[in-house]
């Protein structure tokens, strides 16, 4: 039977295989042909994805990856602003999540803080190579290519942060000194994924720091107020909005606040902190606002 059973699934698995080796060629091919339309940040986008997937497809035969990428390829040919990949889409050694998660956040901060604007082709090479290095890592088969995606995306992100970095502070002379911020005047942000209410490395190191903050001054109360991008329906945003301030709340929880100074709601796709139009996927519009009263 075991002999049987094997000769049976050999064929199947093949057939699986061939499959997604065609659907992976076809996206590929129209990826290539793709005319890039969008920012310059999305054309240069699509072509970092565009050399990734015909990689991944014609020298790795990595038909699933090349399929994937080909469609992020795709998306960004389009005009969208696709994110970097996150961390729980991919099968991580522990080692590699730390770093990994310190790095997207690093990206995600430079890009919201205009890096997609100033330097659009160094802000798209720094997102390609992050989501190569995050794809070679998670096979973790190759050291080189782990280690020349991670070089190539450290002098892009670096590069990307002295551009949007702020202006040198003023000589002492002329400092003007401003008193600390009171806690009712404070604001936190945590951000989200695309269609995501998880958290990620960076959301959760936010958290720390907040409740960190109540812990040296309880205030009366904390509000979470959650939100989306524009992309899906006004409905189905108000509940993600809810979601996310839900994850925000749960963790606060579990690192000690008294859940009863926590008022949740949601603000849906209302509120943006980015100005678009309907159906943008816009980053730095998937957050949660946290303030004390």
């Amino acid at each position: 039977m075991k002999t049987l059973r094997n000769a049976i699934l050999l064929p199947a698995l093949l057939i699986l295989a061939a499959c997604s080796a065609i659907e992976s060629l076809n996206e590929v091919d129209a990826l290539n042909d793709a005319q890039a339309s969008g920012s310059p940040f999305t054309q240069a986008l699509a072509a970092e994805y565009r050399t990734f997937a015909n990689t991944e497809l014609k020298h790795m035969f990595d038909f699933p990856d090349a399929l994937h990428f080909a469609r992020k390829g795709l998306s960004a040919a389009e005009g969208q602003v696709v994110p970097p990949e996150p961390l729980e889409d991919w099968n991580l050694e522990p080692e590699y999540v730390p770093l990994l998660g310190e790095a997207r956040q690093r990206l995600v901060v430079g890009l919201d803080a205009g890096g997609r604007e100033r330097m659009p082709e160094v802000a798209a090479r720094a997102q390609g190579s992050f989501d190569c290095w995050i794809e070679n890592a998670e096979e973790g088969r190759q050291p080189e290519d782990i280690a020349a995606c991670r070089k190539r995306f450290e002098a892009a992100l670096l590069e990307m942060e002295r551009a949007v970095a702020p202006p040198p502070m003023m000589a002492p002379e002329s400092v003007t000194v401003v008193p600390p911020m009171s806690m009712a005047d404070a604001m936190y942000l945590v951000f989200f994924d695309w269609d995501k209410a998880q958290l990620d490395d960076g959301g959760r190191a936010v958290l720390t720091a907040v409740t960190q903050e109540i812990r040296r001054s309880v205030p009366p109360m904390v509000r979470i107020v959650g939100h989306a991008d524009t992309s899906g329906s006004k409905t189905y945003n108000q509940r993600l909005g809810l979601k996310r301030a839900a994850a925000v709340r749960d963790d606060m929880v579990a690192q000690g606040v008294d859940a009863r100074l926590i008022t949740t709601e949601s603000r849906g796709e209302e509120d943006l902190m980015v100005q678009t139009g309907d159906n943008v996927r816009e980053p730095a519009n998937r957050r949660a606002n946290i303030s004390f009263q």
